[in-house]
């Protein structure tokens, strides 16, 4: 039975991690990173509605007069 030449093992993972480095290194560096994010100043916006403007009551049919 022969046996498993085992010789270029090393320098087929050295290899392969130098260019997985490589590779990862080329993505990140292109990758955009803003420097310092600033808050927006979000105006609040004032909805009427017509529940705001005047006082509404609601009536339940308990307290409502008989018919």
């Amino acid at each position: 039975m022969p046996q498993l030449d085992t010789s270029t093992w090393f320098i087929t993972i050295l290899a392969t991690t130098i260019t997985l480095f490589i590779l990862f290194q080329l993505k990140i560096s292109k990758h955009v990173y803003y420097s310092s994010p600033e808050t927006k100043l979000m105006k609040s916006l004032k909805h009427n509605t017509p529940w705001e403007v005047k006082w509404t009551k609601i009536y339940s049919p308990l307290s409502l007069p008989q018919q």
